[in-house]
């Protein structure tokens, strides 16, 4: 049986206070858990909107579009003018974002880069101010220079799901199948938490989220 990093009740709660009254938005919901596509949870999205609505960012780089659900959340938070890269390997997926980007008029502001996140990631030049990381979490470890490297000074950097069913922070065995992702984490977190950096704070909200800030002084070279 898989376990909860916080009480049913409470997430039961915050489901329902913390909806989104979006037509468009509720309809992705529904979508999403009829054809068991994760999608950010309720009480994440809504403090991925609130750090999104007071750095307003004008440059946002999403890694893992699936539906489009997170992506069209984070417009309608940031900088009014600004644009956001997001990264999706399956090209169905992909398909089915594009669909929805479009039906809420945003697909001059969301781009898809379709293919694979690491490939990508190598290949972007261009800095941002904010970063959501919402992928294959055994991979967070991979992707994370690439990420740091793209993130400007006083950045916003967060990643979604990385308490994994709270198992990170258990003690005692793993099962097999879980134990790579866990173990992946358990190092990423351990990357961020000591990178002198980052300013990290790791909230048990969802599936755990981890925010990140770059410092201002830190600078990177893209020549």
């Amino acid at each position: 049986m898989e376990e909860e990093i916080t009480y049913p009740y409470i997430n039961s709660y915050l489901s329902k206070i913390l909806k989104y009254s979006d037509p468009l938005l509720n309809e992705m919901e529904e979508y999403a858990a009829k054809n068991h596509i994760p999608i950010v949870q309720p009480e994440s999205a809504r403090i991925l909107s609130v750090i999104c609505n007071i750095s307003k960012p004008k440059r946002i780089l999403e890694v893992g579009t699936a539906i489009g659900y997170s992506s069209i959340i984070l417009s309608n938070s940031m900088h009014k003018n600004g644009i956001i890269d997001t990264i999706e390997l399956d090209e169905d997926m992909a398909e089915r974002a594009r669909e929805y980007i479009v039906r809420a008029g945003l697909d001059r502001k969301i781009r898809i880069l379709q293919g694979d996140a690491a490939e990508v990631l190598q290949c972007l030049s261009t800095p941002y101010d904010f970063i959501f990381l919402d992928a294959a979490k055994g991979q967070y470890i991979e992707f994370l220079p690439f990420c740091l490297r793209l993130l400007n000074p006083g950045g916003v950097f967060v990643t979604d799901n990385v308490l994994y069913k709270g198992m990170v922070a258990k003690d005692g065995i793993v099962k097999h199948k879980h134990r790579t992702i866990i173990v992946n984490l358990r190092e990423y977190l351990q990357s961020l938490c000591q990178n002198p950096d980052l300013n990290t704070s790791i909230v048990p909200v969802g599936d755990g989220i981890a925010i990140c800030v770059k410092n201002e002084d830190k600078k990177e070279n893209f020549t």
